[in-house]
């Protein structure tokens, strides 16, 4: 899609800063916590970008499947996993309409995607659909009414960003979507965006997640 082909070029500089590093490190950090990821799974990443997670998947011995719907983000992801020397199988896609069978997957994970969905269910069921029985979607995604998704609502931020196509759900709203079979969620980036580089460490994540409300939130549910 040409919307964020616009934006693949620059997508990974986000990483290359300190703010950037330990947000990347905190939101994985939760995600691997909620997920019994194992050496020799089958995985999907869905809305897999230029491939972050889908290497640090790969890395942990995973056999991994990325779908994204921008072919210049996946051109961006087969060179990097290559360069790794990762085999990993990127797919030009749309995640509503998934070209795979019924209980293909061991699990299905998708990080930093559904901000652009637009009928989540939907979505959802679909990831649900091609996960194998007993196994387990995650969703990773920016918190609505977080400081978080206030800068990324913020007119100048939407103006000169992807985000500016994002939709963002509380944590409450998320555990609405498919209740009956939502297993866990949970919630990390408390350290707020606006803060000092240096602010950015697991001291202060750890102290502001009493008080403050996350950035980010991951919900696993169970097939």
């Amino acid at each position: 899609m040409a919307i964020f082909d616009n934006f693949a070029a620059d997508y990974d500089s986000w990483y290359t800063d300190k703010k950037g590093n330990f947000v990347d490190m905190v939101e994985t950090d939760l995600a691997f916590k909620m997920t019994d990821i194992k050496k020799g799974m089958k995985i999907l990443d869905v809305g897999c970008g230029t491939g972050n997670f889908s290497i640090k998947l790969a890395g942990r011995g995973c056999s991994v499947t990325g779908v994204d719907i921008s072919n210049e983000m996946l051109n961006i992801a087969r060179k990097k996993a290559s360069g790794m020397n990762f085999d990993i199988e990127f797919i030009n896609v749309d995640l509503n309409n998934l070209p795979f069978e019924d209980d293909t997957f061991d699990a299905v994970i998708s990080m930093t995607a559904f901000e652009f969905v637009e009928d989540a269910q939907k979505a959802l069921n679909e990831l649900l659909r091609v996960v194998k029985k007993d196994g387990r979607v995650l969703i990773g995604t920016i918190a609505g009414g977080s400081s978080w998704s206030e800068l990324y609502l913020s007119e100048p931020f939407r103006e000169n960003s992807v985000f500016k196509y994002a939709k963002f759900r509380t944590i409450d709203e998320i555990r609405q979507w498919n209740k009956e079979k939502l297993e866990n969620s949970g919630e990390c980036l408390f350290v707020p965006p606006l803060a000092n580089d240096d602010d950015f460490n697991y001291e202060n994540e750890n102290d502001l997640s009493k008080t403050s409300v996350g950035g980010f939130v991951c919900a696993v549910w169970k097939k």
